[in-house]
Order: structure tokens, then C-alpha cells, then sequence
């Protein structure tokens, strides 16, 4: 089903569901969101919509979408009473938030209502205890889809740790836990279920961490000149990336389809290497969770030499994206590095579009990540910024320095070379490169 609006009030019309979806995961959703006066209609409609897609991607149908308009969203129920009777009658629910520790046996008919927002844990359990099934916020729905994504170990774990920093506050509205389990405490009392859980998460939070940290225990990045794809997901920086390097990298149109951080060298080669890393996409409001513990799959954008930063120039929401995307590089310590900014997908939008965004933004590139001569032109631009760090330098070597050239030759660019009694050479590099080949060479007369 689908949602009209009506003064106020539900009213339904049936939808053709999905049958796919259906056949393959019953799950139905309700998703359920509060706009307050600082949200516009554009506002709760793009978190709506974000969120929807999140959700689909799980495989769950929404049969439902309920909104309604308040003050703040602090309230105990989230949502005022006449709404929680409304959305109970769909879910089967008693409409009405039971007092006290009061325990509520949730429904298994595969239905569960989806807000778009944060909830606390304590409007987390009044929900449910008015409604009767489950209740999934919004940074839940985000760390169920990390987690059907996560494929490396790195990934595995940070989502895991996520998920457990989620769930440490939410322990003590879980019932099924009981009242009192033996051992240790104070006065002999025991400890309660709850405090051991609390006990055995932290404890595991502290495991993770320390495994996650021994996986990224490394100072700077391997490569000077890596250029970090950042961007909103979905946007196409996997296609791009596989246009720039020529390798088989895993493509699909869905959000957060790479987890993980993945690094190739940029083809044709250059002197010194150019690498390009693609880091996970961003989105709105994410979680705080995932931020702190994905810091580290955030490493090659922290790190990185330039940003590149792609925009799916086709989305309406692109304005969106660009300020969501750097408001995530300023939490990362990152907002000042130079950037390359790409709107990707051009070829989808009209020549107003193309113009208004020309003059709004005058030093992008806009491309198509299927057209060779836009993936040529990006290239050119990558490499001329590369051009601007270089540095040159003359040397006298004799010829049994040659063979130090030699093994540093993905990393030094010969401009030019005389052969006489000795070798005058000209090489072309980072100061960095330039020191170490210089180094070497005094070493190796020793």
C-alpha cells in the first residue's frame, strides 16, 4: 500500500507489491518520520526517500509511510497519541504506551515499523510497547546494511563494533534478559542480567578495538600520490575507478555496494605512480557509530595525497550531497586537502543544468564514467595536479651507480641523461624520493 494524505489522517490505497521481495523476505515496513519547523517538505522528503532505498535494499517493502509535524522529536513516544492509535491499528498494537518495566511480547508477523530518525532507547521501548512490533531507527537500518555489506575482515569488524555501541545503551529495555543472574557484586547480591550483558559487551568493545588497531597500525599511506575517491554513494566512483585503473573492480547500482577500502594503480602508468583508493560512500545523518569505527576505512581519504570528490550530477539531491560530504571531511580532520570535483553521470541531465552548475562551480570536471574521452580528460587532470608537486634535480652518477637508478626507477622520471666519463642526469620527483635515491647512493660508495 501507499500513503495518502487526508486531513491529517491515514488513508490507504493498494500498491502492486514487489513479488520478488515478497517471496524472498516477507518483511513489511512502516516508515514512520517527525518534521519539525526547521525541516522543510524538500528536507523530510529526500531523508524519506534515502531511507526507503535503504530499506528496500534489505530486501523489506514499504507498505506505509506516515509523517507527522511537531515541535521537537524529545517526546517520550516519539509521536503524539492520536498517531500511535492510528499507526496501532495497523500493527495490531494497543495504541497506548504501557507504564512502568512493564514487558511487551512483540508480534512475529514479519511487520515492523522504520523510523527516520535516531530514537532513544527509552522511545525505542514505548514505541513498541504502543505499537507491539518491532521498532528500527533509522541507524539501525544503516548498520543492517553495512553489515550485509561488509566482505573484509577490517569491514567485518568495524561494523560489528558499530553495531555493539548501538546496542550498549539499549541493554537495559531488553526483558528477555530477566531480573538476576548469580556471582559477584556487592554484598553478595549478584549481579543482574543486564549488568553482565553491559559487562560482556564492553568487554568485546575493547576486543574489537584493539584487533582493529593492530589492522590499521600504519603511519601514512604506502604511496605518495594516492588520490582518495570520496563521495556520496552511489554516485560512481567504483565505475570511475575502473575506468581510471583498467582493473576489475566490484560495480552495482545500490547503495554502499563498496565496504572497505580499495587501492589500484592508475593506468597507463605514470613516474612515480599515481594510486587511486575508493573509500565507502557517505550519507546523511550517519550514524556517529560508524563514523568513529570506520575512521580507519576512512584512512586512504585522511591520508591521501588529493581528494577526488565524485557528485551524481543526475540526483536532485546534489547540493545535498556536496554539503553532506563535507561536513563528514571536517569530522575527519580532512575539509582542507585539495579536491577534484567530478559531477558524474552528466549525460543524464539538460544543458540548463550543465550550465548552472558550469557557473556555479567553474573548476569541475563533468563526465560520464562510461565515456573514454571524459575518463582521458579526468586522467590529465589527475596528472597535471601531480606535475605541480614535482620537483627536478641534476646528478652526477658513475656507471656502477646505475644499478641504484635502476631500482628506483618506478619512482623517479628521467628528463634527461648524458653519457660521457660519468653520467649527468636529470631526474624528476618528490623531494622525498629524490633524498632517498640520494641517500642510497652514498650508502652504496661506502
Amino acid at each position: 500500500m501507499k500513503t495518502c494524505k487526508r486531513r491529517g489522517r491515514l488513508a490507504t490505497t493498494p500498491s502492486v507489491p514487489n513479488k520478488s521481495v515478497v517471496k524472498d523476505n516477507p518483511i513489511q515496513a512502516i516508515m514512520v518520520s517527525v518534521q519539525t519547523p526547521d525541516m522543510s517538505d524538500l528536507d523530510i522528503e529526500r531523508s524519506n526517500r534515502e531511507l526507503t532505498m535503504l530499506v528496500t535494499d534489505l530486501g523489506w517493502q514499504v507498505i506505509e509511510t506516515v509523517r507527522q509535524k511537531r515541535d521537537i522529536k524529545t517526546f517520550p513516544s516519539y509521536l503524539g497519541e492520536g498517531r500511535l492509535k492510528e499507526i496501532a491499528k495497523l500493527t495490531g498494537g494497543s495504541g497506548v504506551v504501557a507504564k512502568g518495566p512493564t514487558r511487551v511480547d512483540l508480534q512475529t508477523s514479519g511487520l515492523k515499523v522504520v523510523v527516520d530518525d535516531e530514537l532513544s532507547p527509552g522511545q525505542q521501548r514505548n514505541l513498541q510497547s504502543a505499537l507491539g512490533v518491532e521498532i528500527i531507527d533509522r541507524i539501525a537500518v544503516i548498520l543492517k546494511v553495512f553489515e550485509a555489506r561488509a566482505r573484509t575482515k577490517e569491514a567485518i569488524l568495524q561494523v560489528e563494533l558499530a553495531r555493539l555501541e548501538y546496542q550498549l545503551p539499549r541493554v537495559k529495555d531488553d526483558h528477555s534478559l530477566g531480573d538476576k543472574e548469580g556471582g559477584g557484586g556487592r554484598a553478595s547480591r549478584g549481579h543482574t542480567n543486564v549488568e553482565l550483558s553491559k559487562q560482556r559487551i564492553r568487554k568485546n568493545i575493547a576486543s574489537l578495538k584493539k584487533e582493529i588497531q593492530k589492522l590499521t597500525s600504519i603511519e601514512e599511506l604506502p604511496h605518495p600520490f594516492t588520490a582518495a575517491l570520496i563521495g556520496y554513494t552511489n554516485s560512481g566512483k567504483s565505475t570511475i575507478m575502473k575506468a581510471l585503473t583498467g582493473e576489475s573492480i566490484y560495480v552495482e547500482d545500490r547503495l554502499f555496494a563498496t565496504l572497505g577500502t580499495t587501492t589500484r594503480e592508475m593506468s597507463p602508468p605514470s613516474v612515480p605512480p599515481i594510486f587511486l583508493a575508493d573509500t565507502v560512500g557517505f550519507i546523511e545523518r550517519l550514524p556517529h557509530q560508524l563514523l568513529a569505527s570506520f575512521k580507519s576505512t576512512l584512512f586512504e581519504a585522511k591520508q591521501a595525497w588529493i581528494l577526488i570528490q565524485v557528485v551524481d550530477a543526475s540526483d536532485p539531491d546534489r547540493q545535498n550531497h556536496i554539503t553532506v560530504t563535507s561536513q563528514i571531511l571536517k569530522e575527519i580532520n580532512q575539509s582542507s586537502s585539495p579536491k577534484i570535483l567530478v559531477f558524474n553521470k552528466s549525460d543524464r541531465i539538460t544543458e540548463a543544468e550543465r550550465i548552472q552548475l558550469e557557473q556555479e562551480y567553474s573548476d569541475a570536471i563533468f563526465t560520464n564514467a562510461l565515456s573514454s574521452p571524459d575518463m582521458l580528460r579526468l586522467r590529465e587532470v589527475i596528472r597535471n595536479k601531480q606535475e605541480e608537486d614535482l620537483i627536478e634535480e641534476q646528478f652526477v652518477i658513475g656507471y656502477p651507480d646505475y644499478e641504484t637508478l635502476t631500482k628506483h626507477r618506478k619512482y623517479l622520471e628521467v628528463v634527461s641523461e648524458e653519457f660521457d666519463t660519468d653520467i649527468k642526469i636529470t631526474l624528476k620527483s618528490t623531494k622525498k624520493h629524490l633524498n632517498i635515491f640520494k641517500s642510497d647512493l652514498t650508502k652504496k660508495r661506502k
